[in-house]
């Protein structure tokens, strides 16, 4: 057994915790370390998105003049 399959994953599909590879890997969010990290994934995952899409956004406009 895999360290990765000893870990937490949340289900997109059925929002529920799963401990290892109980899904289809195009169902699963993660791996996380605890279920408590798991059961906050929609959470996680939409501030990570907000931070990427903050992040691209301002290396879009890097040389652009537009931060005079």
């Amino acid at each position: 057994m895999s360290d990765e399959n000893q870990k937490y994953w949340y289900n997109l599909e059925t929002g529920q915790v799963e401990q290892g590879y109980e899904s289809p890997a195009i169902d699963r969010a993660g791996p996380f370390d605890t279920a408590e990290e798991a059961a906050r994934a929609p959470q996680l995952l939409q501030e990570r998105s907000k931070k990427w899409a903050e992040d691209e956004a301002r290396d879009s406009d890097w040389g652009s003049g537009s931060g005079r």
